[in-house]
């Protein structure tokens, strides 16, 4: 499954999207991205957030908290950093061009991860998960709130339908739940804290593990 999408293919598509991808996509995400900030802020240090894309959420965190902001798109990138400047947000310690899968921090370094619509759009999630849980501290949270496929029933078979397009968009709309169960118990050092349903309709989640 790994092979399905690759960063190329994801960094083309995200370069794409920077002009318009606040517009299109700002009030679909709107609810799992305040839901994914409001458990981070209730950690505060120093927060990653992965994929920050235009730096939408920054400005939502507490001015407490320390945040570095990472995404694999130097256009969004770009407009992240002007959004920073134009807001003061102070609190912002760093944005940087950066693989997720491959994050240039040392080990145990922050409080917590937060991942909005990541890790469906990765070539390699588990691998990518690894790497998030070891720049956390041990009992620090790894926050993500993603699309998590059907089971079965018609949003399975319309997923599934769907998926050749959205691997273009890159996206992978038919991520089901047990690759992140598999994942968490192959690693063995984090267990779930959280999966509450995020609208619209559940076909988010929010999903909360702590490293041990």
């Amino acid at each position: 499954m790994a092979g399905d999408i690759d960063r190329e293919g994801v960094e083309k598509a995200y370069g794409r999207w920077a002009p318009v991808y606040d517009l299109v996509f700002g009030k679909v995400f709107d609810a799992g991205r305040q839901s994914t900030i409001a458990e981070a802020d209730k950690i505060g240090g120093r927060i990653l957030d992965v994929g920050v894309g235009t730096g939408l959420s920054l400005s939502d965190y507490s001015r407490s908290t320390k945040l570095c902001g990472v995404d694999i798109s130097e256009p969004m990138l770009r407009r992240a950093q002007q959004r920073v400047r134009a807001l003061g947000l102070t609190n912002v310690e760093a944005l940087a061009v950066m693989d997720a899968k491959n994050l240039a921090f040392p080990d145990s370094f922050f409080d917590a991860v937060v991942a909005q619509y990541v890790i469906t759009a990765v070539p390699d999630p588990e691998a990518t998960l690894d790497d998030f849980i070891r720049v956390l501290k041990p009992g620090g949270e790894l926050i993500l709130v993603n699309h998590i496929g059907a089971e079965s029933g018609p949003r399975r078979v319309f997923e599934l339908a769907f998926a050749p397009l959205a691997r273009r968009l890159g996206w992978r709309p038919e991520f089901p739940w047990a690759r992140l169960t598999d994942w968490a118990a192959k690693h063995g050092g984090v267990s779930l804290a959280e999966r509450r349903p995020m609208p619209p309709m559940g076909h988010f989640s929010l999903i909360r593990f702590r490293k041990s």
